[in-house]
C-alpha cells in the first residue's frame, strides 16, 4: 500500500445515513457499520467523485478550519477498515474475510409486527408497571434465594433451573428476533457469555439501518417478553395461593430467574439491552470503551498505556455520566452475588459434598456425580464462549 496526497482512491459500496449527532457508514459487502462526523462524510463524498487527496484536503481545510485534516492518515484508516477498493487504479486485495451472513428471514415480518406495534408496546409498558405494583403490594412474592431449591434432590433442582433458564432466555431472544423481523431485517442467534453465565445472544448489527428512534424497541424486545412471563408467574401465585406445592414452587423459581436476569440488565458495565438503549438515546456510541478509559485516567492505579478512545466533541459529559452507571452496575452485581448466588453455591456444596463419600448404590452419591457433570458442561460452554471472544479480538 502506497497512499500519498497525489493518490486517487475509490471505496467499496457503502451507504451513508444521518444519525442523531453524526453519520452511520455501512459497508454493504461486509455488513459492518461505522460512526463518522460530518468532515469524514464530506471527504468520502469527494473521494467518490474521483478527486485527488491533495485537492480534497485543500477544500476541507477551507470548509472546516477548526478541524485537523490529514487525508493520508484518513485514507490509511479507510484501508485498515477494508473500505478502499482501489488505489490509483490498482485493486486492493482484502485483508479480512467476508463477515458471516445474517439470516432468520423465514420468520415473517407480519409475525414480528403482530408482537411489536404501537398497541403492544403500550401493553408491555402497562404490564411492566403492574409487575412493580404487585411487588409493592405483595413483597413476599419478590425472589428469595431458597426459591431455586424446589426439590430435595439437588440434581433435579439444577435440571429445572437450567430448563427454565434456557426456555426463558430463548423466549427473551425470540422477543429481539421478532422485533427485528418486524422491520424485515436479518439476524441470527449466537452463544455468548455475561461474566460467568453462558447466554444466547441475538445479533443486532442490522439495527443501524433504522432511524435512532426506531431502534429502542428492538433492544427492549427481550425485556418485553420477560415482562409478560413475570406477570403470568405472579398472577398464578395470586390466583392460587394454596395451590399444589410443585406448581407454586416452579412459579417461585420462574420469578427468581426472570427478576434476577432483569436486574442484571442494569449492570451497565456489560453490554446489556439497557446499555444499548442508553447508548442509542444519548447518541454516543462506544460508551463502554470510552468510559473504561475515563475511569483509568481518574484512578491512577488503573492507568495504562492504551491509546485513548475517540470521544467526539460534546460527548465527554455523557461518557462521564455513563461511567457512574458503570460503577453502580458493578456494585449491583456484587450485591446480587452476595444476596443470592454465593449463598446458593454454599448451600449446594454443603448438601452435595457428603454424597461423594457415599457408596455408588446411594442416591446421594449419584446426585453429587450428576451435579458435577452438569457443572462441567456449563464450564465447557463458558470456555467456548471466552475462546470465541478471544479469537475475534485477535482478528
Amino acid at each position: 500500500m502506497n497512499i500519498t496526497l497525489h493518490s486517487r482512491i475509490s471505496m467499496v459500496p457503502i451507504e451513508i445515513r444521518k444519525d442523531q449527532k453524526h453519520y452511520i457508514v455501512e459497508d454493504m459487502l461486509r455488513c459492518e457499520y461505522y460512526e463518522m462526523p460530518e468532515v469524514c462524510i464530506e471527504t468520502i463524498n469527494m473521494i467518490n467523485k474521483g478527486s485527488q487527496l491533495v485537492e480534497i484536503e485543500r477544500k476541507l481545510k477551507e470548509k472546516f478550519p477548526n478541524e485537523e485534516v490529514d487525508l493520508v492518515d484518513f485514507a490509511k484508516q479507510l484501508y485498515e477498515l477494508d473500505l478502499i477498493e482501489q488505489i490509483d487504479g490498482v485493486k486492493i486485495e482484502k485483508q479480512h474475510s467476508p463477515k458471516e451472513q445474517l439470516g432468520l428471514l423465514w420468520i415473517s415480518p407480519k409475525l414480528g409486527k403482530f408482537f411489536f406495534n404501537k398497541i403492544t408496546v403500550l401493553l408491555y409498558s402497562v404490564i411492566f408497571v403492574l409487575n412493580i405494583v404487585i411487588f409493592i403490594l405483595y413483597p413476599s412474592l419478590f425472589p428469595h434465594r431458597e426459591d431455586i431449591f424446589v426439590f430435595d434432590i439437588m440434581v433435579v433442582n439444577v435440571i429445572f433451573w437450567l430448563a427454565f433458564t434456557f426456555i426463558f432466555v430463548l423466549i427473551h431472544e425470540l422477543g429481539h428476533v421478532l422485533a427485528i423481523r418486524a422491520h424485515n431485517l436479518p439476524t441470527k442467534l449466537e452463544i455468548g457469555h455475561r461474566m460467568f453465565f453462558v447466554v444466547l445472544l441475538t445479533n443486532m448489527s442490522s439495527v443501524w439501518r433504522l432511524k435512532p428512534k426506531e431502534r429502542n424497541i428492538l433492544f427492549l424486545g427481550g425485556l418485553c417478553f420477560d415482562t409478560v412471563l413475570l406477570f403470568a408467574s405472579l398472577i398464578i401465585q395470586l390466583i392460587f395461593p394454596n395451590g399444589h406445592w410443585l406448581i407454586l414452587g416452579l412459579m417461585h423459581l420462574a420469578v427468581f430467574d426472570i427478576v434476577l436476569r432483569m436486574l442484571f440488565q442494569c449492570s451497565f458495565y456489560m453490554k446489556t439491552d439497557l446499555y444499548f438503549v442508553f447508548e442509542n438515546v444519548s447518541g454516543c456510541y462506544n460508551l463502554m470503551e470510552n468510559a473504561k478509559q475515563t475511569i483509568r485516567q481518574r484512578l491512577s492505579f488503573l492507568k495504562s498505556k492504551a491509546s485513548e478512545e475517540v470521544v467526539f466533541s460534546g460527548e465527554k459529559k455523557t461518557v462521564f455520566i455513563y461511567s457512574l452507571f458503570f460503577l453502580l452496575g458493578i456494585i449491583l452485581t456484587i450485591v446480587l452475588y452476595f444476596m443470592y448466588y454465593i449463598p446458593e453455591v454454599i448451600y449446594a456444596g454443603k448438601q452435595l459434598l457428603p454424597g461423594f463419600l457415599q457408596p455408588p448404590t446411594s442416591l446421594l452419591f449419584w446426585d453429587a456425580i450428576v451435579f458435577l457433570l452438569q457443572v462441567s458442561i456449563f464450564i465447557i460452554l463458558l470456555l467456548y464462549s471466552w475462546r470465541k471472544k478471544y479469537l475475534l479480538k485477535k482478528m
